[in-house]
């Protein structure tokens, strides 16, 4: 059974988590790695530089998004194309566990997960949320 008065907080604290999640690995790149490492690194693996920078605004982005819970269903869903780019062209040939070296295909893949869920859920509490659309008043016949 779902606790329906505490449901809305352990989304926001999935909601939360995968920001902050986010907004660390978009750090790491920026800061660590730096964008024109990022940019070498997406060229090694055969993509384009434009998917580097791309990548780089929307972990920001999302990140910030999430922790608003502006369309959070939205956002959530948008991270799982990123994340299965991450386990084919990065993680995927490294084995299962994230202390391989190159890191394992289990923790995007759980990320993965996560973001899926959040999408299931919603917002959760203390979001920002836009007007909802209701449909027009129908009176019965």
């Amino acid at each position: 059974m779902i606790d329906q008065r505490m449901a809305p907080y352990a989304a926001l604290v999935l909601r939360l988590s995968l920001g902050v999640l986010f907004l660390a690995h978009d750090a790491l790149k920026i800061f660590i790695f730096t964008p024109a490492g990022v940019v070498g690194f997406f060229a090694k693996l055969g993509l384009p530089a434009p998917f580097a920078y791309a990548t780089m605004v929307w972990e920001l982005v999302g990140a910030v998004l999430l922790f608003a819970g502006i369309q959070t269903r939205w956002v959530a869903l948008s991270f799982v194309p990123l994340m299965l780019g991450t386990i084919v062209t990065v993680h995927g040939a490294d084995g299962w566990l994230f202390s391989n070296p190159g890191g394992g295909w289990e923790y995007p893949a759980f990320w993965t997960v996560a973001l899926i869920v959040l999408a299931l859920l919603g917002d959760g509490a203390y979001a920002l949320r836009p007007p909802e659309r209701r449909a027009p008043f129908v009176p019965a016949h």
